[in-house]
C-alpha cells in the first residue's frame, strides 16, 4: 500500500490490512461511522463490541492478538470504567473515544498508560479516531532516538514514545549518539537534551547535520532551561523542533507527529520527483 491517509499522513509500503482492532462502542451510529471509515482509509474490518461481556469474550475466545481496543469510557455491564481497567490489566493498547472528559479523568487516563482519547465533539471525530489509530498501528516503522544524560530523562521520554508504539533507542551522551546514528541508518527523528557534559545539544545537531539533512532525519530539541533564546539556537544549529520540559503528554505527541509527517511528505515529493 502507498497512500496518502487520513490528513495528509504518508506511508510508503505500509498495509494493515488484517490488523485486529476491537471497537467497544454501544451506539449504533458512532459504530457503523467508525466501521465504515476503518474500512475506507485503512483497509480494517473492525471488530464490534456492544458491551463489556463481548468485549471480553473477544479478548478471551481468541489466541490472535488484538492490536489496538477503541472504547468508549462507559458500557453497558462497565457503567463504572471498568472497561477500560479491563483493557489496561491483559496489557491491550486503547484509545478512548468519549463524548466528555474532565481534567481529573484525562489525568487518570494518562497515568493508565492510555495511547490518545478523542473527543466525539465535532463532526471530524471519526476521521480523527481513524488518524489516532492509523499513527499507532504504523507508528511501529520509526525509529526515534533519545539523547540525554539523566536516566530519569531517558526513561520518562522511552515510556512516552513506546505507549505510541514507536521502536527507541537511547544514548547518554552525544557521542554514543552519533555511534547509535552511524548503525542504525532507520532513525529518522532525534530529541536530544540541550545541557550534556561531553557534546551539548547545538553541537550534536551541528555534527549530525554535516552529514545527514532533514529530509532524512528530523532533531528535536529538550531543555528544563528559562532561557528563551535556546529554541532560536536550536533552529539556527539546524534543528526542526524545540520543546521545553515539563511536557504536556498531547502537545509531546502532537509535535513528534507533525516533524514525522513533514519528513513523509518532503521523501514522498522526492520520490515522486524522481518517477516523474
Amino acid at each position: 500500500m502507498d497512500f496518502l491517509g487520513v490528513s495528509g499522513m504518508h506511508y510508503s509500503g505500509v498495509s494493515l490490512k488484517g490488523s485486529r482492532v476491537i471497537v467497544a462502542e454501544d451506539s449504533a451510529v458512532f459504530t457503523s461511522m467508525i466501521k465504515q471509515r476503518m474500512k475506507e482509509l485503512l483497509e480494517i474490518d473492525v471488530e464490534i463490541c456492544r458491551d463489556f461481556e463481548e468485549m471480553q469474550k473477544a479478548n478471551e475466545t481468541s489466541d490472535e492478538e488484538i492490536l489496538l481496543a477503541i472504547s468508549n469510557m462507559n458500557l453497558p455491564g462497565a457503567e463504572k470504567g471498568e472497561a477500560l481497567n479491563y483493557l489496561v490489566d491483559v496489557g491491550i493498547p486503547t484509545i478512548v473515544f468519549t463524548g466528555t472528559l474532565q481534567d481529573a479523568t484525562r489525568d487518570k487516563l494518562l497515568a493508565n498508560q492510555i495511547v490518545d482519547y478523542i473527543l466525539k465533539d465535532s463532526v471530524f471525530a471519526v476521521d480523527m479516531l481513524v488518524e489516532a489509530a492509523c499513527r499507532f498501528l504504523t507508528n511501529h516503522h520509526h525509529h526515534v532516538l533519545i539523547v540525554d544524560d539523566s536516566q530519569t530523562a531517558r526513561a520518562l521520554l522511552t515510556t512516552r514514545l513506546k505507549r505510541y508504539n514507536f521502536k527507541v533507542s537511547v544514548a547518554d551522551s552525544g557521542q554514543k549518539a552519533l555511534e547509535i546514528l552511524k548503525a542504525n541508518r532507520d532513525i529518522n527523528l532525534v530529541i536530544t537534551d540541550y545541557n550534556m557534559p561531553d557534546i551539548d545539544g547545538f553541537e550534536l545537531t551541528r555534527r549530525i547535520r554535516s552529514h545527514i539533512g532533514s529530509n532524512e532525519i528530523r532533531i528535536i530539541g529538550v531543555s528544563s532551561s528559562t532561557d528563551r533564546l535556546l529554541s532560536a539556537r536550536f533552529l539556527k544549529a539546524g534543528g526542526n523542533d524545540f520543546m521545553l520540559r515539563p511536557f504536556i503528554d498531547e502537545e509531546f505527541y502532537c509535535r513528534v507527529n507533525q516533524n514525522l509527517d513533514t519528513l513523509a511528505q518532503m521523501k514522498f515529493m522526492l520520490e515522486r520527483k524522481k518517477r516523474a
